[in-house]
């Protein structure tokens, strides 16, 4: 989940910076730089729930990344530059694939 959130602060330091301008519509850069800002912070807060022990809202935390990114790759697909169009498709499997482990490790410790 810390990688998964620090690849967002790239992301949207990256749009917010202006460096990456690429695309259309709907697709926005500076849209996109404040969604990927507020899934990385709702990650690390994730990340610290998970610490001490709220299993449950680490999960919501993967949920609603994952809801994000659905929504951000709608958006890509339809007017992103073909960088951002990868990243959600790199990005969406690994957030699965953590999500899978939060819900099967809970399963195992209930």
């Amino acid at each position: 989940m810390i990688f998964e959130a620090a690849t967002l602060v790239v992301a949207s330091t990256i749009h917010l910076s202006g460096a990456d301008q690429g695309g259309g519509t709907p697709f926005s850069p500076n849209r996109a730089g404040i969604a990927e800002a507020v899934i990385a912070v709702v990650l690390i807060a994730g990340v610290v729930a998970l610490g001490r022990g709220a299993r449950g809202l680490a999960i919501a935390s993967v949920v609603f990344a994952v809801a994000g990114f659905l929504v951000g790759f709608s958006m890509t697909v339809r007017g992103g530059a073909a960088v951002d169009v990868a990243y959600h498709a790199i990005m969406l499997p690994i957030l699965l694939l953590t999500l899978v482990q939060l819900v099967r490790s809970r399963a195992r410790t209930v």
